[in-house]
C-alpha cells in the first residue's frame, strides 16, 4: 500500500467536517408560571439537556439578581424581580441565550 497525502488531507478535512455536523446550538425558554415565579428550560438543539449550566437572571445595570444553575431536569424556577431584567443562559463561549423579559411568555 502507497502512502498517498492528498488522501491523508481529505481524510482529515471529512473529519473536521463531521464534527461540526455534530454541533449542537444552545436553547432556552422561559415562561411566566404566576404573578410571582417563572420557569426557565434550557438544552440544546440535538435534544440533549444542560443540568448544571449556568442560568442567570441580571438587572439592567448589569448586577446579577438571581444566580442559578439548572437543576437536573435542567429548568430553573425564580421569583420575578421587581426590577427590569433579562436571564443569561451561558453554556460557554458560542453557547450564549439572553432573553429579555419583555420576551418571557405568559401561560
Amino acid at each position: 500500500m502507497t502512502f498517498r497525502p492528498l488522501s491523508a488531507v481529505l481524510l482529515v478535512l471529512c473529519a473536521g467536517f463531521s464534527a461540526s455536523a455534530l454541533a449542537h446550538n444552545p436553547m432556552c425558554e422561559c415562561k411566566v408560571i404566576d404573578a410571582e415565579q417563572i420557569k426557565c428550560t434550557g438544552g440544546f438543539s440535538d435534544g440533549s439537556g444542560a443540568p448544571g449550566v449556568t442560568l442567570d437572571v441580571i438587572g439592567y445595570d448589569e448586577t446579577i439578581l438571581v444566580p442559578g444553575k439548572l437543576g437536573a431536569d435542567s429548568t430553573l424556577t425564580f421569583k420575578k424581580p421587581g426590577a427590569e431584567f433579562y436571564v443569561l443562559f451561558d453554556a460557554g463561549p458560542g453557547h450564549v441565550v439572553e432573553i429579555d423579559q419583555a420576551d418571557i411568555e405568559a401561560p
